[in-house]
């Protein structure tokens, strides 16, 4: 089943998160990952689809040793899938996969409970016992993602959720790549502007945004891992 809230931060642990949310608003994504570390320490967990290399480069900075979360659907691209190889051999990463439940089998991509059993239960398992997950979530990237905070609670897993680069645009993500000589996610040179599973992705349609090639054919904008 879909994760349910398990809990809600003490009110202590929810002042100290609207204060930091507040000052971190206008913080460059360093300094929000500097905080999540020294706050949470091994705790967190960066969660990565690896179209997120801006911020795994500046995790990776900071705490070289940060375990680094992949949700392993079964049904990505394969250019996806050596991507994530090669970073993790050239940068050494230390990267977590998740795997589907063997129930995921009956619900194949574009069904109704393929996301809810490929990404969200597994997400759920591993982030049992953390304290905290740092995401690459921009407010830019979607409508459903407009208020999304620097800092907050993620009631779905009851834990801290951090979004260091909430505030960026998509031309600050690429001005960062550029600038620091990062590889790109293969498939965006193809033309694609967000990348989830092969089945349900495709190019963008032309005028409208880069995540509209996304769960072709669904009446869908997000996979759940992120909705409130």
């Amino acid at each position: 089943m879909t994760p349910t809230p398990e809990s809600e931060p003490d009110e202590a642990l929810r002042e100290e998160l609207g204060r930091e949310d507040v000052r971190l608003e206008t913080a460059p994504p360093l300094s929000v990952l500097n905080w999540a570390f020294r706050r949470f320490g091994s705790g967190a967990v960066l969660a990565c689809s690896f179209e997120d290399v801006a911020l795994l480069h500046m995790a990776r900075s900071i705490r070289p040793s940060l375990e680094v979360v992949f949700l392993d659907t079964g049904g990505h691209f394969p250019e996806t899938l050596e991507f994530v190889e090669r970073l993790e051999r050239e940068w050494s990463l230390r990267v977590t996969r998740t795997t589907p439940p063997p129930e995921a089998e009956s619900w194949p991509c574009g069904t109704a409970r393929c996301c809810e059993l490929r990404k969200v239960e597994p997400l759920s398992r591993l982030l049992r016992g953390r304290t905290a997950w740092i995401t690459a979530v921009k407010r830019v990237d979607a409508p459903t993602r407009d208020d999304a905070p620097v800092v907050g609670w993620d009631r779905r897993f009851s834990l801290v959720k951090v979004n260091p680069l909430a505030t960026w645009t998509d031309d600050d993500v690429a001005y960062y790549l550029a600038s620091h000589r990062l590889p790109r996610h293969p498939l965006w040179d193809e033309g694609y502007g967000s990348i989830g599973c092969a089945e349900m992705t495709q190019r963008p349609r032309p005028g409208e945004g880069r995540r509209s090639g996304r769960w072709v054919g669904l009446a869908k904008d997000e996979c759940g891992l992120h909705e409130a």
